[in-house]
């Protein structure tokens, strides 16, 4: 029994010693409780702080989604207003296009009517050119005509004095 005790008791010794040799290999790996307590108020801080962030990043997430809702309103906004001003630049250029056809249907009106009018004013000169001919030929037989007057008015004045002198010879 005794040697058996003696064997527990080895056995325990080498236990108790392995366990030692653990629980320091362990304390080894622990931190001393001051430094814990340190990185136990590290880590609270940093817990904090990343909520702070957390809590920023939520902010201006909901920030940003409000920014980006009025964005899109104001866009929307300035695409109706663009939709509009397009419809009535369209609206105005087909007015201007039925105005400016109106005014070419005009413009060859007065085209066709300024050519039959050059047409007019061509038979007009060509008719002047045929009335000034023969009025130049009226003025030359008027003047022919005149001279002849003249010269036979002569002659009828030579003759009425040769007649005057020829009727008192005769009746005496």
């Amino acid at each position: 029994q005794l040697l058996e005790a003696k064997a527990s008791l080895s056995l325990a010794q080498t236990r108790h010693a392995l366990q030692l040799q653990q629980a320091k290999a362990q304390m080894k790996n622990m931190v001393p409780k001051k430094q814990f307590e340190q990185l136990q108020t590290g880590l609270r801080e940093e817990q904090c702080k990343a909520q702070q962030l957390q809590e920023n990043l939520h902010r201006q997430a909901e920030q940003t989604r409000r920014q980006l809702v009025r964005t899109q309103e104001e866009h929307e906004r300035l695409l109706q207003a663009a939709v509009k001003q397009a419809e009535g630049l369209e609206h105005n250029l087909r007015s201007a296009k039925a105005v400016l056809a109106e005014k070419v249907a005009q413009l060859k009106d007065v085209q066709a009517q300024l050519s039959r009018n050059k047409q007019l004013i061509e038979d007009l000169r060509e008719e002047n050119r045929g009335f000034s001919m023969a009025l130049q030929a009226a003025e030359l037989k008027q003047k022919s005509t005149e001279e002849k007057n003249q010269l036979l008015e002569e002659q009828a004045s030579a003759l009425k004095q040769l007649v005057g002198k020829i009727t008192p010879a005769s009746l005496s």
